[in-house]
């Protein structure tokens, strides 16, 4: 970035992570792709083993090396997790300027495009302080044969871009508003939707747009209780 322009960004990847040995190490090269992406930018990757009970963390700090760091915690919550990693990013970039840092997450089981950070940091730059994404599915195998044209013909996108959706997997937001509006909130469920909720209540700019995009497990158990996994199981019962 040229010396007249505005101060490079900080960016901090948060990546709650629960019993996802044999998941992490490939979301994490996705991720480190991404943020190769940017060099100009400084970008640190925390991951949150959050009551693992297997070598997600120890796979972790392998894939990452120097690039990032592993922190544990013992809340069984992802929104608590999230807040835990946020906190950790914050910590490290302690006298930054919070209106030039960045705070992305995405989760253990997905895959970022690797346009992904350069995306959101696109949107961050045209005044957005809060970037909401969408997720494609790789599989869905492990549902019913009707359940993936039922999740494509309701999973919809407007015509100019934007979209209806809120995922953990996929979002960013500006750490000024991040702390304006308390944080990750301490949830098993939906803390995504309750921080956008937040962001919009206290009318931080927000924008939800198809160009930033990751790919997510289908699978039909996963770790937050009625999370996606979830959302793709109700659709078997849909008619």
């Amino acid at each position: 970035m040229s010396g007249d322009g505005p101060p490079a960004w900080s960016v901090g990847i948060v990546i709650p992570a629960r019993n996802e040995a044999d998941r992490i190490e490939l979301g994490l090269q996705s991720v480190l792709a991404a943020a190769a992406a940017v060099p100009v930018v400084e970008v640190r990757v925390v991951v949150v083993a959050d009551r693992c009970d297997d070598d997600t963390g120890a796979r972790a700090r392998a894939c990452l090396g120097d690039r990032g760091s592993v922190i544990t915690s013992h809340h069984g919550n992802v929104g608590a997790a999230r807040r835990d990693g946020a906190a950790r990013v914050l910590e490290l970039f302690t006298g930054r300027r919070l209106d030039r840092t960045w705070l992305s997450t995405t989760d253990a089981d997905t895959s970022v495009a690797p346009c992904w950070l350069q995306s959101q940091l696109a949107r961050a730059d045209e005044g957005w302080t809060a970037v909401a994404g969408i997720v494609r599915v790789d599989h869905f195998t492990e549902h019913g044969h009707e359940v993936e044209r039922r999740w494509r013909s309701r999973y919809v996108h407007n015509d100019d871009g934007t979209h209806p959706h809120v995922h953990g997997a996929n979002l960013g937001v500006r750490a000024d508003a991040y702390l304006d509006v308390g944080g990750w909130p301490p949830l098993a469920t939906a803390e995504d939707h309750e921080l956008w909720r937040r962001l919009r209540a206290a009318r931080w700019p927000t924008v939800a747009t198809i160009e930033t995009w990751v790919t997510t497990s289908g699978r039909r158990t996963g770790r937050a209780p009625e999370g996606f996994a979830g959302a793709l199981r109700s659709l078997e019962a849909v008619p």
